[in-house]
Formats: C-alpha cells, structure tokens, sequence
C-alpha cells in the first residue's frame, strides 16, 4: 500500500488499485437516525418479506407504496393502484408493542432490506407516520456486527 496526499494505491500481484482520496468534512449521518422509537414491531422476516412480495404486486408502479396498519398483535399489509383498480390486503400475526399506526414505505427498499439480513426475526423501530423507521435483526447473532438500516416513510394516499 502507498499514498499521498491526492491518491491511494493498493497492490495485489497484478492487480493495481488507484483510489482517489477526497478531502471533506464527513456529513453528519447520526443527525438523521432519530433516536426515540417507542413503537416496536417484531416479525418473522421471511414471513414479512413473503407478505410485502405478495402485496407489492398490486401497488402503484410508480410510488411501490405498501401501507402498514399496526394494531395490537395484528400487521395488515396493503396496497393498491388506484389507476388500474388493483388491490391487495393480507394480515400477519406479530409483536407490536405500541400505538396503533398506519405508515408508509416503498416495497422495494424494504424487500431489499430484508433481503440482505440473515436473522430468522427483524425489529422495526418507529416514532410517527412522518419520521424514518429503524429496520435491525430482532436478536444480535454476531457480536463483531451492528446493523441498523434507515427506511423513510412516503406520504400514504388518502
């Protein structure tokens, strides 16, 4: 490995890597993570997954939006494209502990969310409807890894 001020190389037999080092201040990233989330759902993430695949069929092409209705140990999934008159609704049995919420997120930022976590439950931390979630497994598998993955709400059709 060499470098200057500019520049960062990294050698590997035949192989070069030349990385170009930028100068900046680092933005404030923990700003963003809101850190009261006293509404806590609890899943199964195969079964979550499973559900927002099924679901997100027959949301709006455009927007992905999937609506989550929390209430008690009920997670009722929907979605639907007012254009093209689709609609689809499934329930989950869960653990939520909280107030009763209906939110809004992409499908597909959260498809690949829980596409990329290897835990047999997720924990979905949120504050309101408006504010981010914190998406994270439910139980800490490896002590060497922390997870936590941001999921910004979208404004629910009403």
């Amino acid at each position: 490995m060499e470098y200057n001020e500019s520049n960062a190389v990294f050698t590997f037999n035949d192989i070069v890597l030349i990385c170009r080092l930028i100068d900046g201040k680092y933005p404030n990233y923990e700003a963003v993570i809101p850190k009261e989330n006293p509404n806590v759902l609890t899943i199964d993430r195969l079964q979550f997954l499973s559900s927002i695949k099924r679901v997100s069929i027959f949301a709006n092409k455009t927007t992905h939006q999937v609506k989550l209705k929390l209430a008690g140990s009920e997670l009722s999934l929907s979605a639907e494209d007012i254009d093209f008159a689709n609609e689809s609704n499934e329930r989950l049995t869960c653990n939520y502990d909280g107030d009763d919420m209906e939110i809004g997120f992409n499908s597909r930022f959260l498809m690949e969310m829980l596409n990329s976590l290897d835990t047999n439950e997720v924990r979905l931390e949120m504050s309101e409807p408006s504010r981010a979630g914190l998406l994270m497994p439910a139980h800490k598998d490896n002590e060497h890894e922390d997870i936590l993955m941001l999921v910004m709400p979208v404004m629910l059709n009403r």
